[in-house]
């Protein structure tokens, strides 16, 4: 059996209605569990911008990719190597007020997991923590040994360490449809 990795795609889509079943059922029909998942504005006009995170084996991300590049809307799919990439994911975590009173150790496991505090309420805190998901996995696990009352964590954002490659790409197509006079 082939070797999984953890792969990281850019999917790049005008911004229709009914996509997002589209892009994910691709990934249904091959068994493949989607462990994260953002969308967000591209950073060029009208184009939009998935960006998924799977484990898998090398042939079947080459088959995924080629299988996004099919659907109408999606304007160019492409796929990398967490080496290739930059990425972060950011968590939230809300704990209960009454485990900061008589002792600074909360405080001090903040500051060594570099995570910050977002919000004092009168029932809670709410701390966060931009990384890794080992890093936010890690504070999570120190804050159930005193006391956490939610935990959400979003679904990585990555930029490429090369340039962008639909620029790249846009870049080709444009230039082969003036020499073909289009």
């Amino acid at each position: 059996m082939s070797q999984t990795n953890k792969y990281t795609l850019t999917v790049f889509t005008e911004n229709q209605t009914g996509l997002l079943s589209r892009v994910v059922s691709i990934f249904t029909r091959r068994h493949i569990n989607v462990e994260s998942l953002t969308t967000s504005k591209s950073s060029m006009p009208r184009i939009h911008r998935f960006t998924i995170v799977v484990e898998t084996t090398h042939e079947m991300v080459e088959k995924l990719v080629a299988q996004l590049d099919k659907q109408v809307d999606v304007l160019k799919a492409f796929y990398y190597e967490p080496h290739e990439i930059v990425f972060q994911e950011i968590a939230l975590y809300k704990v209960p007020m009454h485990i900061f009173s008589n002792s600074d150790k909360v405080e001090t496991l903040i500051r060594s997991h570099n995570a910050r505090i977002l919000s004092i309420e009168p029932e809670y805190v709410v701390i966060e923590k931009t990384g890794h998901e080992r890093e936010t996995e890690a504070l999570l696990t120190d804050l159930r040994e005193i006391g956490i009352y939610e935990f959400v964590r979003s679904g990585r954002v990555a930029v490429v360490k090369a340039m962008e490659r639909l620029n790249t790409y846009l870049q080709s197509l444009e230039k082969n449809a003036a020499q073909n006079g289009h």
